[in-house]
């Protein structure tokens, strides 16, 4: 009989192409981890990997049964879920994966709630852009992402949390008062710093100043081609020495605004921004942690910088 141990294996296998990094992955030696896949094969007849020197590629037939595997997985991982969790919210082990345009941000208003109210939650991080949090989830890797919506994958469920709205970074020696307001129309594109390609906020900066790709600043400021950064502190700092300004979230700009080089201009109506929710599994049986672990954040997002230096 096939077992979830040598499924775990295969799947470990597949995402790291190499035995002895699979092994690690899954906390077992190599040899062990080698003849629970020798016998897999056994049992199905087949042959799921190809043996490389250095290396290892999964057979055709192998990919496929590492695909349909990951979904007993992610059954099996529900399974236990429902069983550990339907007595008490948040409590045990929850892996939550959070975008980094708003882990940093988010994330210290957070944390120290759950802390207090859920002592005996288990809360593991995993911080990545959209598409690869969205595919965690997915897999079962993730139990639930917080990110921008809507992700638009029918097999994951979305509970929205609040409204982000976005505002204009610009220089702190810009002519215009902190209390102007701008036009999307009346940034000027050729200055505009963007995150690295990947990040959804990049994306919804374009969309928003419906720019071309390539009109956004680099380093160098040939303005042609995306300068690389992958954090929004960085964007910030490159805005501070005046080489351009950026769209940046509320959440954000309340950490940001620490740094008097750079203002922040409120956009006018209607104000660009996005929605930040929770994604999780439509067939995950801790949709009430999830509803719990929202409220929470909500909770958090509302509260001023005094409140949040007190107890809740």
């Amino acid at each position: 009989m096939v077992t979830l141990r040598q499924l775990r294996y295969l799947s470990a296998l597949a995402r790291h192409g190499h035995f002895g990094r699979a092994a690690d992955a899954c906390a077992v030696t190599q040899p062990a981890l080698s003849m629970q896949i020798a016998e897999l094969e056994r049992t199905l007849g087949v042959k799921v990997v190809e043996r490389r020197p250095g290396e290892v590629f999964l057979t055709e037939i192998g990919r496929e049964i590492a695909r349909r595997g990951e979904d007993l997985l992610s059954g099996a991982r529900d399974l236990v879920d429902f069983a550990r969790h339907r007595a008490q919210p948040l409590t045990g082990r929850l892996t939550l994966g959070v975008i980094p345009s708003l882990a940093p941000y988010l994330l210290p208003k957070v944390l120290p709630l759950l802390q207090r109210r859920y002592p005996e939650l288990r809360l593991e991080l995993r911080e990545s852009q959209t598409r690869q949090l969205v595919a965690d989830v997915g897999s079962g890797a993730l139990d639930a992402a917080l990110l921008a919506l809507p992700v638009g994958i029918r097999d994951l469920e979305t509970i929205a949390l609040f409204d982000d709205e976005f505002l204009l970074a610009v220089p702190a020696d810009d002519p215009r008062p902190e209390s102007a307001t701008v036009a999307v129309d009346e940034i000027d594109q050729s200055r505009l710093i963007l995150l690295e390609d990947g990040h959804c906020l990049r994306d919804q900066a374009l969309a928003f100043c419906a720019t071309a790709r390539n009109r956004a600043i680099n380093i160098s400021g040939a303005g042609t081609a995306t300068f690389g950064a992958s954090s929004l502190t960085t964007v910030i700092q490159m805005v501070a020495g005046g080489y351009g300004v950026t769209l940046i979230p509320q959440i954000a700009a309340d950490v940001e605004r620490r740094d008097t080089r750079v203002k922040f201009l409120r956009m006018r109506r209607p104000q660009p921004g996005r929605t930040i929710g929770l994604v999780f599994r439509k067939t995950s049986p801790r949709r009430h942690d999830f509803e719990v672990l929202g409220e929470v954040v909500q909770h958090g997002v509302s509260r001023t910088p005094e409140q949040q230096a007190e107890p809740a």
